[in-house]
């Protein structure tokens, strides 16, 4: 016989809740300074290659509220790639676990100048949650990172924000 809780439950009416909207002045400034950051280092959109090294998908879905409706990332003047051939970012999310290595370190060997590597969250910082398994290392340590970016998962507005300090500071040169 079903618990009285869960009868109510059943015929209770969910409560809506708005989703968390980023402030549209700040998001038209942070699209104008990534548009114009990466036009003057690349003359052109910036095309990044995401990589999820291990993990537990925090950090992808964060990835992917980037290409929604909210975020729009082509509106930022950024892409997601298919190819590392094509990329100017290798975006990692995970641990790196034992059997990624490699691929990333072919991924990050073809990737044409200039070329930066971006780890996302904590676990692609230093392992994060996953720290000390018998599967993974402690983040990304085989290939030179250029920006972290924290948080577990960080938010669609902080990687976009972490983008942005790599095209900035890299504005004067490689």
């Amino acid at each position: 016989m079903p618990s009285l809780k869960l009868l109510r439950n059943l015929w209770k009416r969910s409560e809506a809740r708005a989703f968390p909207l980023a402030q549209a002045e700040i998001l038209t400034a942070l699209q104008a300074r990534l548009q114009e950051a990466s036009q003057r280092r690349l003359g052109r959109s910036l095309a990044v290659r995401h990589v999820d090294t291990g993990g537990c998908g925090g950090c992808e879905l964060e990835l992917q509220a980037l290409a929604s409706v909210v975020y729009d990332l082509s509106r930022y003047g950024l892409s997601f790639v298919e190819s590392p051939r094509h990329a100017d970012v290798l975006l990692l999310t995970g641990p790196m676990t034992h059997n990624m290595k490699a691929g990333v370190e072919r991924a990050y060997a073809v990737m044409g100048q200039p070329k930066w590597v971006v780890a996302v969250g904590d676990c692609a910082i230093d392992g994060g949650v996953f720290q000390g398994s018998y599967a993974c290392g402690n983040g990304v340590t085989t290939i030179p990172v250029d920006v972290v970016i924290r948080g577990c998962p960080p938010t669609p507005h902080q990687i976009l924000e972490g983008l942005l300090m790599l095209l900035e500071a890299n504005a004067t040169g490689g």
